[in-house]
């Protein structure tokens, strides 16, 4: 259907970015717009961005009424992408323009196409290197040759532009006159992909059939890690890119991305384009309107990608739809996962979710037939699935400040004297969780946050894991002020590098931690370095468990199995369970077979013991008879609110106040519990209670919440988000 035209002078609806909650009446500008245009339209004294929405409500004066000052010159935003941050805004109880903000961050939209002077990494070094030289040169290397404008550069370098120009006139840096926002280059789908085994290539074809119908659909593609899932999922995207659509691959992880592309690039002949925050605004600009002319075939992006305003969007991919990366917890509470199932229904699009552990949700949608699945059951080549064994703790007796047992450290020798490698795993960073004052017994606390600070001693800094605030680590309490007695309590994977490396003092130990690596480009450069045999044994947080292979890796040992069982979150066991088979999965994925050892207090835990007996379809089995019997997701239907205030008396009240007025969300059989404290209490210095809303499968929760929340007015200090869905009740 051709958008409806507005000619000059005609009242049209415009939804700008601004936090208004509506849309707002102008008048078409000369030369006419039409529906999904991408505006530039006076509000008080400024002019803000906005999007033609439709025709004006007409419950306006128009004699007031002002015009639209100019259509942008990109690719109008189409029905499909209006309709998608619609439904998401009802979804997610979200102000229509704060989604739409998701959907236009992208700098310079209104700029005329035109040429740009550009800045790229040369091939000479400099005969004088200054600090402030070497910071230009590592921003340049980091993001992996992209380009910069001159502004961009010296704010990411921290310099002034005359230190750019100084290395331009070294060679060091490459200025050029480059076209704004030129296409991408071209994806060959018929270039030779890797040779497939026979249940590979026969789920290759069934999702090549689904995009050839050019119908909507979603496929849960789960295999073992190491099946070949990303070779089979490449080839729909090839058969994508044959009908001429285009095609999304969300990753939950930067640091997956550099690899990702290298398996891209070998498969269609050249890169795809990127999306997400390692990409300079350039570029983001670039690929905004790239993707609205069809200049750009493929989006490797992060979870926002979903927003952008792809001009034939045939095929989305959720990479790991397990991970819990794919929820925004700020902000635009969303999953990226169901978004992407509710984009592809409104434009005729296939969705792929892959994952060795798919998330409970998706496998019940499976179950029941609502989903496509696609199962394969062995690793691609050679390759074995490890064995796995338990070491029960409990008859070890090791020292409090030891965490590696005996059987786990004979095991990693005999590895490492075969010239394999081995993975001690802990999902913790830092140094240690919590430091404690031995002469007083006072517990170093975040001052903004009811949280501990944590040791990070590589850093020679404690921080808090809630708020990112640091500061050195003292040497006297900063309670009774006596020295030296502060002393760690429990593993990071820092004090573990420290017992490593004296346990193996002729090792080689790696440590892969996310706040170990200042850019994408060094955690990458580290990781291929791991690949290719520079260290024996790797010291990794979950940042291991995701999608990186490792040929030399035979052994993993699970230093604490039982640390994602504690607590009371409904999807512990399922998160558990997820990690520990991801983690088991990068043993043993070449042709050397693997072992996972993992050391646990409670060996028989029906959690370890699923793991370690293999059978996935039993456990998801049992942890579904778990949830429909609790009436929890997927069989019911909850939302968490949060409030938070500097003033713990006014967060109370208020909480107490929505409660007694929950006549809405008793109409339809919702149940109310709260207020009550969230478990991290105070963060950043506001004080947070929660309040959750528990439905059955088939309330009408969004319209019951949007009535009983209307009965109030939000104080100015309070803030209030709601979390459709929630998937952490911190």
């Amino acid at each position: 259907m051709m958008d409806a035209e507005f000619p000059e002078g005609a009242r049209v609806g415009v939804l700008t970015t601004q936090p208004l909650g509506r849309v707002l009446d102008y008048l078409a500008p000369e030369g006419g717009c039409s529906t999904g245009d991408v505006v530039e339209v006076p509000l008080g004294p400024r002019r803000v961005t906005g999007v033609v929405w439709g025709p004006g409500a007409g419950d306006f004066d128009a004699a007031r009424l002002r015009a639209v000052a100019r259509v942008h010159d990109c690719a109008p935003i189409r029905d499909e992408l209006r309709a998608f941050i619609a439904r998401a805004a009802d979804y997610t109880l979200t102000p229509l323009p704060q989604m739409l903000r998701l959907a236009m961050r992208a700098p310079g939209l209104g700029d005329p196409p035109s040429m740009r002077r550009i800045y790229r990494l040369g091939a000479a070094e400099p005969a004088r290197m200054t600090d402030a030289r070497a910071r230009v040169l590592e921003v340049l290397r980091d993001y992996g040759g992209l380009a910069f404008t001159l502004g961009e550069l010296a704010e990411a370098a921290g310099v002034t532009p005359s230190v750019i120009k100084g290395l331009v006139q070294t060679g060091a840096v490459r200025e050029e006159e480059a076209p704004r926002d030129l296409p991408y280059p071209r994806l060959d789908p018929d270039l030779p992909g890797k040779p497939l085994a026979e249940d590979q290539a026969e789920a290759a074809e069934v999702l090549r059939a689904a995009i050839q119908s050019g119908t909507y659909g979603t496929t849960l593609l789960k295999g073992v890690t190491g099946s070949g899932k990303t070779e089979i999922y490449l080839e729909a995207v090839a058969q994508c890119l044959r009908q001429g659509r285009q095609a999304l691959v969300l990753l939950p992880e930067i640091a997956l991305t550099a690899e990702f592309l290298s398996r891209v690039e070998g498969r269609f002949g050249a890169r795809p384009a990127e999306w997400h925050s390692g990409v300079t605004m350039t570029e983001r600009r670039r690929l905004w309107r790239m993707v609205g002319e069809g200049g750009a075939q493929l989006v490797v992006g992060a979870r926002s990608a979903l927003f952008l305003p792809f001009r034939d969007l045939g095929l989305i991919v959720v990479d790991e739809e397990h991970d819990t990366a794919y929820k925004q917890e700020d902000g635009v509470l969303y999953n990226a996962r169901d978004m992407a199932v509710l984009r592809a229904s409104l434009c005729s699009a296939q969705v792929v979710l892959a994952s060795a552990t798919p998330s409970l949700e998706s496998w019940v949608n499976a179950e029941t037939g609502k989903y496509r699945r696609l199962t394969l059951r062995a690793r691609f080549g050679a390759s074995e699935l490890p064995e796995m064994r338990a070491i029960d703790m409990r008859d070890v007796g090791l020292p409090a400040d030891r965490w590696i047992s005996p059987a786990l450290a004979e095991a990693a020798k005999v590895r490492i004297a075969a010239g394999e490698q081995v993975l001690f795993f802990l999902n913790r960073r830092g140094y240690a969780p919590v430091t404690i004052c031995r002469a007083c017994g006072h517990q170093i606390a975040c001052e903004e946050c009811d949280a501990r600070m944590v040791e990070h001693r590589f850093q020679k800094r404690l921080m808090c894991h809630q708020c990112g605030a640091t500061r050195p680590i003292p040497q006297a309490c900063p309670s009774c002020e006596v020295e030296g007695k502060l002393a760690p309590v429990g593993p990071g994977v820092e004090r573990l590098a420290e017992e490593t490396t004296a346990l193996f003092p002729d090792a080689r130990v790696a440590v892969l931690s996310s706040d170990l690596f200042g850019s994408a480009r060094a955690l990458k450069a580290q990781i291929e370095a791991i690949a290719a045999g520079d260290a024996d044994i790797i010291i990794g947080t979950q940042l291991v468990a995701k999608g990186h292979n490792f040929p030399l890796l035979t052994l993993v040992g699970v230093i604490d199995a039982d640390l994602g069982l504690q607590g009371s979150d409904l999807r512990a066991a399922e998160r558990t369970f997820q990690l520990m088979r991801q983690v088991a999965g990068r043993a043993g994925r070449a042709e050397r077979k693997g072992l996972a050892l993992l050391q646990t207090y409670q060996p028989e835990h029906p959690v370890i013991r699923a793991i370690l007996g293999g059978d996935e379809e039993a456990f998801w089995r049992a942890e579904a008879q778990e949830r429909l019997a609790a009436g929890v997701p997927p069989f019911g239907r909850m939302a968490g609110i949060i409030l938070s205030s500097p003033n713990v008396q006014e967060v109370f009240d208020f909480g107490n106040e929505l409660a007694r007025r929950d006549g809405p969300l008793r109409a339809v059989g919702a149940q109310l519990f709260g207020p009550a404290p969230a478990p991290i209490a105070r963060v950043r210095g506001r004080h947070r209670v929660r309040l959750l809303v528990k439905a059955d499968k088939t309330a009408p929760l969004q319209a019951a919440l949007a009535q009983w929340l209307a009965q109030v007015r939000i104080p100015t200090n309070l803030r209030l988000s709601v979390d459709i869905d929630p998937q952490s009740f911190l």
